[in-house]
């Protein structure tokens, strides 16, 4: 086990979601957050639930739970011991709205398109 390298994905602007995501949370959510990817980038593929969950197509979701306020991040791995970190939201449902997945689902496509053509 080694550390993983964490990547904020980039859109074609410029901008990057999931760090407006993390401007948008409670500081306290926020320390809490930056906590869980610092777990993430140490233990990579090896961390299970309840800190990350395999959703599907090479897509995982970072588990974020500070009292009662629940979030999450997006994230899939590249080749070299990377973590790419999509996208994130707060969590208002047991069930992760298909709509968020499909948005880093998305982001994954575009990031693997981009990088096939470099």
């Amino acid at each position: 086990m080694g550390n993983f390298e964490i990547q904020f994905y980039e859109r074609p602007d410029g901008t990057r979601p999931v760090e407006i995501f993390l401007d948008s949370l409670s500081s306290k959510m926020r320390v809490k957050a930056l906590d869980s990817l610092q777990i993430l980038s140490e233990y990579g593929n090896q961390l299970r639930e309840p800190y990350s969950k395999s959703l599907k197509n090479g897509l995982f979701e970072l588990r974020i739970q500070f009292s009662n306020d629940i979030s999450r991040i997006f994230y899939f791995f590249v080749t070299g011991r990377k973590i790419v970190i999509t996208s994130g939201f707060i969590k208002k449902s047991p069930k992760t709205p298909a709509n968020e997945i499909i948005l880093a689902l998305k982001f994954k496509d575009e990031y693997e398109r981009r990088k096939s053509n470099e």
